[in-house]
């Protein structure tokens, strides 16, 4: 079969029964471009997928650690890629026979998750709660992206999807459609409840959307705002309220799970909340609680 053809049968694969985003579909496909290109270099003419062995997945990834010179993770991700094809072909009676049996991922330093203090997100929580108050439209929409970012820790592609009706009607809770289309209900805080309704309230006042968008963020011309500009607004705000390092709204996610891991959450509820389909994803943030008493033990025990 003709690697168009595989591609076109993969993507729809991608889209329609695994419900993935566009954005991970456009990754999937550039990791398996990039691999084809390489192949096709290095046959100097045809590449079939069919054909590919073993060895070549491990030739592509030491290309891409000496030639392109990415990271392992960067490595990991775009293999990752390839083996999701690999095991659609399999299963889908393309190839024989798994080429990825002897292809192990790329050992990497594990990095703990970037988040904030709770005293410096307890200033930006106060901060967004004036900008609530008594800032202008935009202000206004920022801070609620903010809030609701860490109160429910939300991706970024979930807090872009929200819309108006996708609050409980009582808004004590938010339905969130996470990674593969899936649902969750996640609890409002009273606090961040009234916030949303006050926003919603004004929002409607002042009539900025068009057609009858339904989105609850909006963009300065009245659409669903992108992601980009969810990145740059959060970014923004963060800074403005001193919080240093990255400034991002996965920041806010890890914010919000480390939080609660540290006031005594039990981690199965986190990974409820947060969406995660593996505890392993979760357990990640156990770690930021030890590495927290070690450097707290390290100060403060007297034989330190």
């Amino acid at each position: 079969m003709e690697n168009s053809l595989i591609i076109e049968r993969f993507t729809l694969y991608l889209t329609a029964e695994r419900r993935y985003s566009p954005l991970t579909v456009r990754n999937y496909l550039r990791d398996i471009d990039d691999f084809m290109a390489w192949g096709e270099r290095m046959s100097g003419g045809e590449f079939s997928l069919t054909e590919a062995r073993g060895e070549d997945i491990r030739s592509w990834e030491l290309y891409l650690a000496d030639e392109r010179h990415l990271k392992p993770q960067s490595i990991n991700r775009a293999v990752a890629s390839l083996r999701t094809l690999y095991k659609y072909m399999l299963s889908n009676g393309l190839i024989t026979k798994n080429i990825f049996v002897k292809v192990s991922a790329m050992r990497t330093a594990k990095r703990l998750p970037k988040f904030v203090s709770q005293n410096t997100m307890s200033a930006v929580v106060e901060e967004v709660l004036q900008q609530l108050r008594e800032g202008e439209w935009r202000e206004r929409r920022d801070a609620l992206l903010v809030l609701l970012l860490y109160a429910c820790g939300l991706r970024l592609a979930e807090v872009v999807g929200i819309d108006r009706d996708d609050f409980t009607d009582d808004f004590h809770s938010l339905r969130v459609r996470g990674k593969g289309d899936k649902m969750r209900i996640v609890p409002l805080a009273a606090r961040v409840r009234d916030e949303v309704l006050r926003y919603i309230s004004a929002f409607s006042a002042e009539k900025i959307c068009k057609n009858d968008e339904n989105a609850l963020f909006l963009s300065p011309r009245g659409g669903r705002i992108s992601r980009s500009d969810v990145q740059r607004s959060v970014a923004r705000l963060l800074r403005s309220c001193g919080v240093d390092g990255k400034c991002s709204p996965h920041v806010l996610r890890h914010t919000f799970a480390t939080h609660l891991l540290n006031d005594g959450a039990d981690i199965r509820e986190i990974q409820e909340l947060m969406g995660h389909s593996s505890l392993n994803a979760t357990q990640v943030y156990t770690h930021n609680d030890i590495a927290s008493l070690q450097r707290i033990y390290a100060e403060a025990h007297p034989r330190k």
